[in-house]
């Protein structure tokens, strides 16, 4: 029976609560003290390594995470101690009903034979990559780059575009991402036999994942690349050119596909994402596809009623009737005047804000006070 494993919880040496933050923190200041590069020759080293790694790559996931953390709870057969897998025969789990002789063994077993138990085969297919074997590994997508882009509100409006500069790790265009000068002497890494990924069993599930000796570059020694210094990938800065659609707010996100990190042997970049942060204006403000507003009145244009120009977000500006004795805070609509998007039209609403005068002139005071002995009003 294979052996039990660690919790990668236990691994990481974090609490089932740990934020993304304080996983990475982890993975980063235990991958660092037991690098092989930094322990040459350490089979210890090396195997810690490989456990922290396999433990950060499920943690780190937020979708791998939370099936992970099911799994765990499934208790029996499945986990044991501090949750790790037993890769006992499928058989003894399941009363019979799983094919071949187990889990790493070589009888034909398929994650579809867990079809009828809860959707668990799904949950195991897309946790641990469909029990992927080294010799079947396949190139990864590389990682999407994430960033917030803040746009000024007439931009978001009206729609737009922009350029933005972004610093993101390149295959080294010298050395073909081998880390190892042109012509220099390299060999065949004996960890993964220069396919660039191995292979580790959790419990019997076979997963693959890039080479912890040759750092997914399938080949050791020769003389470093000079042009990356033996890493393999060069940091560039890049400008891209960004349209901003008619309407964007707050929250909405745009993709340029292919224009992330580069993939993992040979596999396809991944995307640049966008998360727009609309900036606010002196005098819009803006709630879904309406449009919101306040003009300021003097208390006469109040009493007896006025006409006022109120800006729309087209630029124009558009008459607007206020009859008198209109309140503080009364609301008018203008309908339209709002954005449009996603087939939606929406309106522009503006408030009234009466303003009391901080300083009058004695003639304005002498006409308030006869204002106020007209209507009763005691001062």
């Amino acid at each position: 029976m294979p052996q039990t494993q660690k919790d990668f919880y236990e691994i990481l040496g974090v609490g089932e609560s740990a934020g993304n933050d304080e996983i990475k923190k982890a993975y980063r200041r235990l991958a660092k003290k037991y690098h092989p590069d930094a322990n040459p020759g350490s089979k210890t080293a090396e195997d810690r390594f490989k456990e922290i790694s396999q433990a950060y790559d499920v943690l780190s996931d937020p979708q791998k995470r939370a099936q992970y953390d099911q799994m765990r709870k499934l208790g029996g057969g499945v986990f044991t101690g501090a949750g790790g897998f037993q890769g006992q025969d499928f058989r003894d789990l399941f009363g019979g009903a799983a094919r071949g002789t187990g889990f790493g063994g070589g009888g034909g077993f398929s994650y579809e034979d867990l079809g009828g138990f809860g959707g668990l085969g799904d949950l195991f297919s897309r946790l641990f990559g469909g029990g992927v074997r080294a010799e079947s590994y396949g190139p990864q997508r590389g990682e999407d780059i994430n960033l917030e882009l803040e746009i000024p509100f007439e931009e978001a409006v009206n729609g737009g575009r922009t350029t933005i500069a972004i610093q993101k790790d390149e295959s080294c265009p010298v050395c073909r991402g081998t880390g190892a000068r042109p012509g220099s002497k390299t060999t065949v890494c004996p960890e993964c036999g220069g396919r660039g990924s191995v292979s580790f069993s959790q419990g019997g599930f076979a997963v693959s994942r890039p080479c912890p000796r040759c750092l997914g570059r399938g080949v050791l020694g020769g003389e470093p690349c000079e042009a990356c210094g033996g890493r393999g990938t060069v940091r560039k800065s890049r400008k891209y050119a960004v349209r901003i659609p008619p309407g964007a707010g707050t929250g909405d996100k745009i993709r340029l596909r292919g224009q992330g990190e580069p993939g993992v042997s040979g596999g396809p970049p991944g995307d640049i994402v966008i998360q727009f942060r609309v900036g606010p204006h002196s005098f819009f403000q803006r709630k879904g596809v309406n449009i919101y507003c306040t003009v300021p009145l003097n208390i006469a244009q109040a009493v007896l009623g006025t006409k006022v120009r109120v800006k729309t977000i087209d630029g124009r500006r558009v008459e607007l009737k206020v009859p008198a004795g209109v309140q503080n805070g009364a609301t008018f609509r203008l309908k339209g005047m709002g954005l449009k998007k996603n087939g939606l039209q929406g309106d522009q609403f503006v408030t009234i804000e009466i303003r009391t005068p901080k300083d009058v002139t004695e003639k304005q005071r002498k006409l308030m006070e006869e204002f106020a002995k007209e209507g009763g009003l005691k001062h």
